[in-house]
């Protein structure tokens, strides 16, 4: 279960503010955290992250992180 407000009852700052910091603590958690405290880690960035997704379905996509845009590198 995951802790922390709702990710569907943050603002949208405050959905942002989240998102980085649970990428700022992301590698720390992956070598240094226990078990238990890596999936909660792992479980809330999923929150937040669908809840993004749910909220801008058509976000801006840098064509250069597409597959075409790889190839023309």
């Amino acid at each position: 279960m995951s802790t922390g407000i709702d990710a569907s009852r943050l603002h949208d700052d405050d959905l942002f503010r989240e998102l980085g910091h649970l990428y700022e603590t992301r590698m720390e958690a992956l070598r240094h955290a226990s078990d238990d405290a890596l999936a909660e880690h792992t479980a809330r960035t999923e929150e937040l992250e669908t809840e993004y997704l749910r909220r801008y379905p058509a976000r801006e996509i840098d064509p250069d992180r597409l597959r075409a845009g790889a190839r023309a590198r």
